[in-house]
Protein backbone atom coordinates (compact mmCIF):
# COMPACT_ATOMS: atom_id res chain seq x y z
CA UNK A 1 0.00 0.00 0.00
CA UNK A 2 1.22 3.91 -0.68
CA UNK A 3 0.09 7.06 0.78
CA UNK A 4 0.16 10.39 -1.26
CA UNK A 5 1.16 12.14 2.04
CA UNK A 6 4.35 10.22 2.39
CA UNK A 7 7.71 11.06 0.59
CA UNK A 8 6.58 14.51 0.34
CA UNK A 9 9.60 16.55 -0.82
CA UNK A 10 9.97 19.73 1.63
CA UNK A 11 12.21 21.63 -1.20
CA UNK A 12 11.26 21.30 -5.17
CA UNK A 13 13.40 23.30 -7.90
CA UNK A 14 9.88 22.01 -9.92
CA UNK A 15 6.71 20.78 -9.54
CA UNK A 16 7.05 17.43 -9.41
CA UNK A 17 4.41 14.91 -11.04
CA UNK A 18 4.17 11.54 -10.31
CA UNK A 19 2.44 9.20 -12.57
CA UNK A 20 0.47 6.99 -9.89
CA UNK A 21 -1.85 5.08 -12.57
CA UNK A 22 -1.85 4.72 -16.25
CA UNK A 23 -4.80 2.52 -18.38
CA UNK A 24 -5.08 2.88 -21.91
CA UNK A 25 -6.24 6.81 -21.89
CA UNK A 26 -6.56 7.36 -18.01
CA UNK A 27 -3.69 8.79 -15.88
CA UNK A 28 -3.53 9.54 -12.68
CA UNK A 29 -0.96 11.82 -11.04
CA UNK A 30 0.30 13.27 -7.63
CA UNK A 31 1.43 16.64 -8.31
CA UNK A 32 3.66 18.70 -5.32
CA UNK A 33 3.99 22.13 -5.35
CA UNK A 34 5.74 24.95 -3.20
CA UNK A 35 5.60 27.95 -4.03
CA UNK A 36 5.12 27.09 -7.81
CA UNK A 37 3.36 28.80 -11.11
CA UNK A 38 3.36 28.57 -14.34
CA UNK A 39 5.81 30.39 -16.29
CA UNK A 40 4.58 33.87 -17.49
CA UNK A 41 2.62 33.89 -20.68
CA UNK A 42 2.40 30.45 -20.63
CA UNK A 43 -0.75 28.43 -20.70
CA UNK A 44 -1.60 24.58 -20.32
CA UNK A 45 -3.86 23.33 -23.11
CA UNK A 46 -4.31 19.65 -23.04
CA UNK A 47 -5.82 17.22 -25.14
CA UNK A 48 -7.50 15.43 -22.05
CA UNK A 49 -10.38 16.48 -19.80
CA UNK A 50 -8.83 16.29 -15.79
CA UNK A 51 -10.24 16.13 -12.47
CA UNK A 52 -8.42 17.94 -9.83
CA UNK A 53 -8.53 17.48 -6.65
CA UNK A 54 -6.76 20.21 -4.31
CA UNK A 55 -5.65 17.79 -1.14
CA UNK A 56 -3.35 19.72 1.00
CA UNK A 57 -2.21 23.35 0.37
CA UNK A 58 -3.49 26.00 -1.37
CA UNK A 59 -3.74 27.79 -5.08
CA UNK A 60 -4.53 29.64 -7.34
CA UNK A 61 -5.39 29.03 -11.10
CA UNK A 62 -6.43 31.40 -14.25
CA UNK A 63 -8.78 30.03 -17.13
CA UNK A 64 -7.69 32.35 -20.11
CA UNK A 65 -12.05 32.90 -20.58
CA UNK A 66 -12.33 34.70 -16.93
CA UNK A 67 -10.70 37.44 -15.32
CA UNK A 68 -11.10 36.35 -11.83
CA UNK A 69 -8.54 33.27 -10.13
CA UNK A 70 -10.19 30.17 -8.91
CA UNK A 71 -8.71 29.92 -5.21
CA UNK A 72 -8.76 26.41 -4.31
CA UNK A 73 -8.13 24.97 -0.88
CA UNK A 74 -7.62 21.70 0.67
CA UNK A 75 -10.67 19.28 -0.13
CA UNK A 76 -11.41 21.69 -3.26
CA UNK A 77 -11.82 20.16 -6.51
CA UNK A 78 -13.12 20.98 -10.51
CA UNK A 79 -12.84 19.49 -13.78
CA UNK A 80 -11.40 21.09 -16.60
CA UNK A 81 -12.56 20.06 -20.27
CA UNK A 82 -10.03 19.39 -22.97
CA UNK A 83 -8.49 23.01 -24.45
CA UNK A 84 -9.61 24.92 -21.70
CA UNK A 85 -6.28 27.31 -21.49
CA UNK A 86 -5.52 27.63 -18.06
CA UNK A 87 -2.45 28.38 -15.83
CA UNK A 88 -1.38 28.05 -12.47
CA UNK A 89 -0.84 31.44 -11.11
CA UNK A 90 0.35 30.81 -7.55
CA UNK A 91 0.64 27.44 -4.97
CA UNK A 92 1.34 27.94 -1.42
CA UNK A 93 5.12 28.75 -0.58
CA UNK A 94 5.25 27.63 3.16
CA UNK A 95 4.18 24.08 2.60
CA UNK A 96 3.82 21.66 0.18
CA UNK A 97 0.40 21.57 -2.05
CA UNK A 98 -0.37 18.45 -3.16
CA UNK A 99 -2.71 18.02 -5.96
CA UNK A 100 -4.73 14.72 -7.15
CA UNK A 101 -5.04 14.73 -11.33
CA UNK A 102 -7.07 12.52 -13.19
CA UNK A 103 -6.50 12.79 -16.61
CA UNK A 104 -9.19 11.15 -19.32
CA UNK A 105 -10.79 11.41 -22.77
CA UNK A 106 -12.26 14.29 -23.13
CA UNK A 107 -16.02 14.29 -23.53
CA UNK A 108 -17.77 14.43 -26.61
CA UNK A 109 -18.28 18.34 -27.16
CA UNK A 110 -21.48 19.45 -29.24
CA UNK A 111 -20.50 21.44 -32.85
CA UNK A 112 -20.66 24.54 -32.81
CA UNK A 113 -23.74 25.89 -34.09
CA UNK A 114 -23.64 27.57 -37.62
CA UNK A 115 -24.31 30.61 -38.41
CA UNK A 116 -27.19 32.09 -39.54
CA UNK A 117 -27.87 31.63 -43.63
CA UNK A 118 -28.99 35.67 -44.79
CA UNK A 119 -32.36 35.84 -46.86
CA UNK A 120 -31.50 36.29 -50.54
CA UNK A 121 -32.25 39.91 -51.29
CA UNK A 122 -34.66 40.38 -53.67
CA UNK A 123 -34.18 42.45 -56.79
CA UNK A 124 -36.05 45.44 -58.34
CA UNK A 125 -36.44 43.16 -61.39
CA UNK A 126 -37.49 40.26 -59.18
CA UNK A 127 -40.82 42.21 -57.75
CA UNK A 128 -41.36 43.66 -61.41
CA UNK A 129 -41.42 40.17 -62.79
CA UNK A 130 -43.62 38.82 -59.69
CA UNK A 131 -46.56 41.54 -59.87
CA UNK A 132 -46.12 40.90 -64.27
CA UNK A 133 -46.80 37.49 -62.89
CA UNK A 134 -50.14 37.88 -60.83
Amino acid sequence: MRNVFTKVPTFLPDELFEVLVQRGEVRIERIVSIGHATAPGQWDDQDTDEFVLLLRGSAALRFADESSETILASGDWLTIPAHRRHRVERTDPDEPTIWLAVHYPAAPRPPLPSPPHPEPQSTRADASANRATD
